[in-house]
């Protein structure tokens, strides 16, 4: 009998910078042609726009794409469960098909965003020319299906961060699009990076050279296949990683659900527990019912999915009570528990 080993819980914080690759199931096309792909644009855009999601870099390929975000309003994993199933939907419908379009697990690499933001806009950026779907870079700058294209100014969408990565590279624009097309060229000769699309330790290390010597010198190297990053930033990013999940763990193990947080919030702004489920718009209300979607999100993990329908409200309106939520807690130095 083969025994697979568990997945490893996504690692996601607001303003985690993010590579994204999603395949098709065994390798076949998502995209069959420029209709498919301008719809998948357009739904990407409307997301984007929605949960305030920067983007820096992005690929279409005939069977997978590649997105480059920073985590914005809504956690990674929502944003990715909508897209893929809107152009699963779009795409079975119009092509006449059944059954999963994507591979079941879609992959996310939480990235050092200060070493490695203008090295994935790179690497993202020449896929189609890795690929051989254009010839060249000048066929690339004028390709409308991947973001190289709106950072040279062929192409434009209003979602992509085009200005703050350029900003990298001068002061005035022409001068910045100069760099960064110098930029990209130089990494042509580069070839494929595995430890840009989940290669594993390597990239913690600095290449093999440097892993090789960090084992002669018998140092201790921390990886992660989910995290593309130095060693400390490896370290870090997987200790608060697992430092929320023993929280939830251990609040979860004591009881908690979202009833005890409301009832929690109820004692701490004196309200009566019942009022809490109200639709009501008073201002003492809509205070608790904030502080309960926040706990209930940050600290239980119960998805925004699961708080709208709890409270009748759309999601939207939920991750601005989140929002909301957290803020007033931090300002007034509330507790969920006692000690």
């Amino acid at each position: 009998m083969l025994f697979r080993m568990p997945r490893k819980a996504r690692i996601d914080a607001p303003g985690a910078l993010h590579h994204i690759i999603a395949r098709g199931i065994e390798k076949k096309p998502i995209f069959k042609d420029d209709a498919d792909r301008n719809n998948f644009l357009d739904r990407l855009a409307k997301i984007l726009e929605e949960t305030k999601t920067p983007c820096y870099a992005w690929a279409i390929m005939p069977n997978h794409f590649h997105l480059l975000l920073k985590t914005g309003l809504k956690p990674i994993s929502m944003l990715m469960r909508q897209l893929l199933t809107g152009h699963a939907v779009y795409f079975n419908r119009r092509h006449k098909r059944h059954g999963h379009l994507f591979q079941n697990r879609y992959k996310s690499i939480l990235c050092q965003e200060d070493a490695y933001l203008l090295e994935l806009v790179r690497y993202i950026h020449l896929n189609p020319l890795r690929a051989g779907i254009v010839d060249d870079l000048k066929e690339l700058a004028r390709y409308p299906f991947c973001g190289h294209s709106a950072v040279t100014g062929k192409h434009v969408y209003h979602w992509q961060y085009t200005n703050y990565v350029l900003g990298f590279f001068h002061k005035r624009k022409s001068a910045a699009k100069k760099a960064y097309l110098q930029f990209v060229a130089n990494g042509v000769p580069l070839g494929r990076r595995p430890e840009f699309t989940g290669g594993g330790l390597v990239r913690s290390a600095g290449g093999w050279a440097a892993l090789a010597g960090m084992r002669s010198a018998n140092l201790r190297m921390v990886s992660d296949e989910r995290i593309l990053g130095d060693g400390d930033f490896v370290e870090s990013t997987l200790k608060t990683a697992n430092e929320n999940m023993e929280r939830r763990y251990r609040l979860k193990a004591a009881g908690f659900d979202l009833d005890t947080v409301a009832k929690r919030v109820a004692q701490l702004l004196e309200l009566p527990f019942g009022d809490i489920w109200e639709k009501s718009k008073r201002p003492r209300v809509v205070m608790a019912r904030d502080m309960v979607c926040y706990w209930g999100n940050t600290e239980l993990g119960i998805s925004m999915t699961t708080l709208s329908k709890k409270f009748g409200l759309s999601q939207p309106a939920i991750s601005i009570a989140v929002r909301r939520g957290e803020k007033l807690i931090k300002s007034n130095k509330y507790t969920l528990t006692n000690n």
